[in-house]
Parts: structure tokens; C-alpha cells; sequence
């Protein structure tokens, strides 16, 4: 193939074995690909072809109206890939945003909290992951607040906190709440429903009878088959 791109596109082909270019165009095709990767970064990974952006079909990628608005089908499907799909969604490759599968967050998990230590006792990241577990579930800014990270540069301080905490798989996005219009129109990019996997997933769903570095060998597998083309740094980055 000369390119991952070229690569996936070829591996999931349509199921009446047509040789078309199988694109993203609709909500249940994003899932239906987080569920056959496993593993899919959002936005640019670092090697071609392998986000979601980049398999958009031609129709569905943004687009920006001559009055400011804009059109972006996949920002709107990240959502319900998270509350319908059975997607988990986080800043978990390189600080940027993508989805795993259910059935590969097991060995996520255990391989990153293994290299992503507990938040030592009070630092300003124990107090973040205490008031969430406290609160169940919190839009990003009710949490700063809540934290008292208020003043001034303390948005993105407390982001910084936040992707690292998601690195380690402490934290994950729940959902997005969309702020409405005086006509009930939901606009802008949307708030981070933050919660910690335990409580959005269940603690069933992290347990492994797998040492750390065998989940680790069991992803760098699993990418090495789906992504022939990418080297090892590559892959390497996006698992740690």
C-alpha cells in the first residue's frame, strides 16, 4: 500500500465486497470503526491516514459559512459515539483526544496507570481526581471551580492537569453538554463532561489477569497488524 491511509481504507472495504473506498459518513460508521481498530486518534496522529478526521468522506469534512458558522459532523458525533457506541474518549495519545474500544480500554488502562502513577497526596492533581470522584460527573469548568482554579492563567493550568490525568487514565470524557440559544439551538464546541472510568464504566470493566508490559506487547501487536506502515517511535507514541 502506499500509504495507512490507502491501507485502511482497503482493509474495510464494504460488506458487499465492492472495492469502494469505505469512508466515514454517519455516527454508527465512526463507531463501527472505533470497534474494529481498537484504538482510533481523533484528530492527526503523526501517521497518515490513521485518525478519524482523515476518513471522513469528502462531504462531511468542516466546513466554515460566509457567516461565521460552521459545520463539522464529526465534532457533533463524538458524543453520541461515547454514550451510544460503547466508545471511551480522552486525551489518551500524545495529549490528543481519540476513542478506544471497550474491548481493548482493559489493557489501556493497566499498561498506562502502570506508567501514569497515582497523584501524590496533595498535589493539585489529587485534589482534581477527589473533587470528581466527589461529585460523580462535572463540566470541565464547574470542576475548576470547584477545585478554586479561578484566577487569572488558571484555565490553562488546569487543563494541562486534566490531559495528564486523562494520559493516565484517571480521567475520562463522559459526554459533551452544548450550551442553547434563546431559540433552544445548541451552539459552540461544547463542554467536557469529565468522569473517572471507574465510575462511568464500572470497575468490571478494568480488571485483567495480565501483567502491565503483556497488555503493552498485546496493543504494540494489535497496532502492528493494522498499521504495517507505521514504525516503531510511532507506534510507540501513541501507547505511551
Amino acid at each position: 500500500m502506499n500509504s495507512v491511509r490507502d491501507y485502511l481504507l482497503n482493509l474495510y472495504r464494504q460488506n458487499d465486497g465492492t472495492s469502494g473506498q469505505y469512508e466515514i459518513s454517519s455516527c454508527p460508521q465512526l463507531i463501527e470503526r472505533v470497534q474494529q481498530l481498537g484504538f482510533l486518534p481523533l484528530l492527526d496522529s503523526g501517521i497518515v491516514g490513521y485518525c478519524a478526521e482523515e476518513m471522513m468522506a469528502p462531504d462531511y469534512h468542516y466546513v466554515q459559512f460566509d457567516d461565521g458558522s460552521w459545520e463539522w459532523p464529526l465534532w457533533t458525533w463524538k458524543g453520541p459515539a461515547i454514550t451510544e457506541g460503547g466508545c471511551v474518549y480522552g486525551k489518551f495519545f500524545g495529549g490528543k483526544a481519540g476513542f478506544i474500544s471497550r474491548d481493548w480500554w482493559r489493557d489501556f488502562y493497566n499498561y498506562r496507570r502502570s506508567i501514569y502513577p497515582q497523584p501524590e497526596s496533595g498535589s493539585v492533581e489529587e485534589v482534581i481526581l477527589t473533587t470528581l470522584r466527589e461529585q460523580g460527573s462535572a463540566i470541565a469548568r464547574d470542576l475548576r471551580a470547584a477545585c478554586g482554579m479561578t484566577g487569572p492563567r488558571m484555565r490553562s493550568r488546569f487543563d494541562a492537569y486534566v490531559n495528564r490525568l486523562q494520559m493516565g487514565c484517571y480521567i475520562v470524557t463522559e459526554d459533551f453538554v452544548y450550551p442553547r440559544d434563546k431559540h433552544g439551538k445548541q451552539y459552540g464546541f461544547g463542554w467536557q463532561l469529565l468522569n473517572t472510568p471507574e465510575n462511568l464504566l464500572g470497575r468490571e470493566a478494568h480488571s485483567t489477569i495480565r501483567t502491565p508490559q503483556e497488555s503493552y506487547e498485546r496493543i504494540l501487536a494489535h497496532l502492528h497488524a493494522i498499521l504495517p506502515d507505521a514504525t516503531e517511535k510511532q507506534l510507540s507514541k501513541l501507547i505511551k
